[in-house]
C-alpha cells in the first residue's frame, strides 16, 4: 500500500495554520482551546487504542492495517476541514459541529496509530490505498471515497460568510458517506475485536453526525 498523505509525525501535531495576530482576543483563545482539545483527544485515542497482546497480529497487507492507514488519512482531512469551519463559519451550530468532528476524529486517529505500533507495523504500507477492500472501491486522483479535492479544500479556505458554512456542510456530508463505506468494508472483513469495537463506534457517530449535518445544511440554505 502506498504511503498515506500524512505521516506519523504529522498525526502527533495539531494543524497550526491559524493567524493568531489577526483575530480578536476571544477568538484567539477559542482557537487555543480547540488546539488543546485536539491534543487531549489524540492522547486519549492513543490510550484507548492500546491492545491486549494476542497470539497473532495483523500483517502488513491485512485488512486491519489497510483500514487503519487509510482511515487515518481520511480522518486527517476531516480534521483540517473542521478547523477551517471552526475559524470561519458563521452559524454557531456549524462551529460546534466542527469542534465535535475535529476532536472525535483526532482521538480515533490516535487509536488507529496505536494499533499499528502494537502490531509492529509502519504507519505506511506497500499496497495502494483501498486495496484492502474486497469491493475494489475506486481511488480517483489519489483520493479515497468522499474526500475533497485540493481545489475544494482551497475554495473552503478562501470562502467567506455563510459560504463557509455551506461548503463545509456539503464537503463533510460527502466525507462521512465515504467514511461509512470504508467502515462497512472493515466490519464485513475483520474478526479483530478491538477493530470491530472502534469501527462500530465510528459508524454510529458518523451516522448521527450525518443527520445533524443535513439539518444544518437546510438551515444554511435558508
Amino acid at each position: 500500500m502506498t504511503a498515506p498523505a500524512t505521516t506519523d509525525s504529522e498525526h502527533d501535531e495539531v494543524p497550526t495554520a491559524l493567524d493568531e495576530g489577526d483575530r480578536p482576543p476571544a477568538r484567539r483563545y477559542g482557537v487555543l482551546a480547540l488546539a488543546a482539545m485536539l491534543v487531549v483527544g489524540l492522547l486519549l485515542g492513543y490510550a484507548g487504542g492500546l491492545l491486549t497482546p494476542g497470539l497473532t497480529r495483523p500483517g502488513d497487507t491485512s485488512v486491519e492495517a489497510g483500514f487503519a492507514r487509510d482511515m487515518t488519512t481520511h480522518h486527517s482531512q476531516a480534521v483540517e476541514m473542521s478547523l477551517t469551519a471552526y475559524r470561519s463559519a458563521t452559524l454557531p451550530d456549524v462551529r460546534q459541529m466542527a469542534v465535535d468532528i475535529a476532536t472525535g476524529q483526532q482521538g480515533e486517529i490516535g487509536a488507529m496509530q496505536t494499533w499499528l505500533r502494537e502490531w509492529e507495523l509502519s504507519p505506511t504500507g506497500s499496497q495502494p490505498p483501498m486495496s484492502w477492500m474486497s469491493d475494489g472501491a475506486a481511488v480517483k486522483d489519489g483520493l479515497m471515497p468522499g474526500m475533497a479535492t485540493p481545489q475544494e479544500m482551497a475554495a473552503l479556505r478562501d470562502a467567506r460568510g455563510i459560504e463557509v458554512d455551506r461548503q463545509f456542510l456539503t464537503l463533510m456530508i460527502n466525507h462521512h458517506l465515504g467514511g461509512i463505506h470504508m467502515i462497512d468494508a472493515v466490519l464485513g472483513e475483520t474478526d479483530n475485536a478491538e477493530v470491530l469495537r472502534v469501527a462500530r463506534t465510528m459508524k454510529a457517530t458518523q451516522q448521527s453526525e450525518l443527520n445533524n449535518l443535513r439539518q444544518l445544511q437546510a438551515q444554511a440554505k435558508g
